[in-house]
């Protein structure tokens, strides 16, 4: 499996432009082939502060995401609204356990 986390820290906040692109492309994303979770959420103690978290089945099919539609669309608008910073990180995992 593998496993994207990190943050993203948009321009001045999160703009409304950025928050309808990211919610597009989530809601797209969750229902690709092998995407097994999906979610950017906002940091409680700093608004500007995006947290993503995605889970694959496997590379092909992160590889697939990354060349859909929904995913040039969304670098189109992230490129209008350029984050000021993304620590984004991958890790190949197991499935986990429940804890």
């Amino acid at each position: 499996m593998i496993q994207i986390n990190g943050t993203i820290r948009l321009q001045g906040g999160a703009t409304d432009d950025a928050k309808d692109a990211i919610v597009a492309m989530v809601l797209a994303s969750r229902q690709e082939d092998g995407c097994l979770d999906y979610s950017f959420a906002q940091d409680l103690a700093d608004p500007a502060t995006l947290v993503l978290f995605e889970r694959w089945r496997d590379d092909d099919a992160l590889q697939a995401h990354s060349q859909s539609a929904h995913m040039a669309e969304f670098r189109k608008a992230m490129e209008a609204n350029p984050p000021a910073t993304r620590q984004l990180r991958m890790y190949v995992t197991d499935d986990g356990q429940p804890i």
